[in-house]
């Protein structure tokens, strides 16, 4: 490929029996401009299927299915037409609204695909629709959720253990961003994870992933896990003999970061403009003040991956599937982290 023309950002069509598709189709719909740029990972019937609900009540849909056999492809694919990858195989569409390994091993195929893709530098970002866990756990998948399956496919092409590469998931939404210590574990579990080791790494992620998307360095605000940030130690000690630690020897590396801050606060103020990001010590504290500013415009970006990572930040909408109303908000504002992250495509 020529240096002029950079790769695409491919698109997973997620769960087949959820939203995914939907919105998938509903992004092209109301961005036509992103034809040129995206090449969609999926099964073509059931992605033929999404294109048919979502289709105007005039029943002229305007926007057609192109099957191409590389992601180079794109550049010939026809006008007009979302181009598309067969990258799963499937005897036909899955019903709606249904948990099922088929659609499971269907989603994994359609990620390792993507992964597989970005790694050998085919395409330059991967944004995925959702998926369903217990679709992935009942097809054998033993990653519990995107985060895990692409840092496991990632370690494996480069030759270590998942250890050696550690990811962090950051949720952002307009004035608000959070990254996790822990992510899809037990709350019990997730306390377990709040070591000095864990959070000085999630510190050390998230100023790496800053310092190179942004070209400077993010003031970090470490939350509390307690309640007020422990009060002294009279709610608990985390935060004196944990978290403050992993604090400091942050700041002696020359990271800005900042805390033990009361959690109940700490969000307010870093959407105020006090702080550029937040470190929450689980995945619920983090995850409900971003989602609570709305759905709509919510970006999970996986951080610590050799390639850029984007998705919507809600799940497979069972009870929406197949109606064609679910929004492709968060969806195209995934899509644009992704490619404003990686440069806009020359083709």
């Amino acid at each position: 490929m020529p240096a002029s023309q950079k790769p695409p950002v491919v698109l997973t069509m997620g769960d087949p029996a959820g939203i995914g598709p939907e919105i998938v189709v509903k992004a092209f719909r109301e961005r036509p401009d992103l034809l040129r740029e995206l090449v969609v990972l999926g099964d073509l019937p059931t992605l033929h299927r999404a294109l048919r609900i979502t289709a105007p009540e005039s029943g002229a849909s305007g926007l057609m299915m192109a099957q191409i056999d590389t992601l180079a492809d794109l550049r010939v694919a026809p006008p007009g037409c979302i181009a598309a990858v067969q990258a799963c195989t499937l005897d036909q569409p899955v019903a709606w609204g249904h948990v099922g390994a088929q659609a499971g091993r269907v989603a994994a195929d359609c990620i390792r695909f993507a992964a597989h893709a970005a790694l050998r530098h085919e395409a330059r970002a991967v944004v995925t629709a959702p998926i369903h866990k217990e679709s992935l756990a009942a097809a054998g998948v033993v990653h519990p959720g995107h985060t895990e399956l692409l840092q496991a496919l990632a370690a494996e092409h480069s030759g270590v253990s998942a250890v050696a590469m550690p990811v962090r998931m950051m949720l952002s939404s307009p004035g608000l961003s959070t990254v996790l210590v822990s992510i899809h574990v037990s709350l019990r579990q997730a306390l377990d994870a709040v070591t000095t080791a864990q959070v000085l790494q999630t510190i050390e992620i998230t100023h790496a992933h800053f310092q190179r998307r942004c070209q400077a360095p993010a003031r970090i605000a470490v939350a509390g896990l307690n309640p007020h940030s422990g009060e002294g130690g009279l709610f608990g000690r985390e935060e004196i003999e944990v978290i403050a630690p992993a604090v400091a020897r942050a700041r002696l590396a020359g990271i800005d970061a900042s805390g033990p801050h009361a959690p109940d606060t700490v969000f307010m103020r870093a959407r105020q403009g006090d702080f550029d990001v937040v470190v929450a010590m689980y995945h619920d504290q983090g995850l409900i003040p971003v989602k609570l500013l709305g759905l709509e415009h919510g970006v999970n970006t996986t951080l610590g991956l050799p390639f850029v990572r984007t998705s919507p930040d809600h799940g497979t909408a069972f009870d929406l599937a197949g109606t064609g109303r679910a929004s492709a908000a968060s969806l195209l504002a995934a899509i644009d982290a992704a490619m404003e992250a990686t440069g806009q495509a020359t083709f």
